[in-house]
């Protein structure tokens, strides 16, 4: 007799730039997180808002469709003062994940 087994999977950060609690200039361009699963890109997000809660992208997060395990977004301009960052990464087996971290822009 066989038993089918499923692996359940959930994505994980392995890599985020800038990292959590990290100090960057103002030439900063984006948010990129590597995960260590592929994820679905109609369900996966990033946003990132300055201090006082005020969205700070430019347009939407992409997953790479070359690498699903990338993720990014592009940001306007950044001013000196505190960022935070909030992901959500559905796996394609479709378990969600997510987290919040804050860089500095000095």
């Amino acid at each position: 007799m066989t038993v089918a087994q499923f692996a359940h999977a959930h994505a994980y950060p392995t890599h985020q730039a800038p990292a959590a609690g990290a100090e960057v200039s103002a030439s900063q361009k984006d948010v990129a997180i590597d995960f260590d699963d592929g994820l679905e890109p109609a369900f996966s997000l990033i946003t990132v808002t300055d201090a006082r809660g005020k969205p700070v992208t430019n347009g939407k997060a992409v997953v790479d469709p070359s690498n699903k395990k990338h993720m990014s977004v592009a940001l306007n301009p950044l001013t000196p003062g505190d960022y935070s960052v909030a992901w959500v990464a559905v796996a394609e087996d479709g378990h969600r994940t997510q987290a919040h971290y804050s860089f500095t822009v000095k």
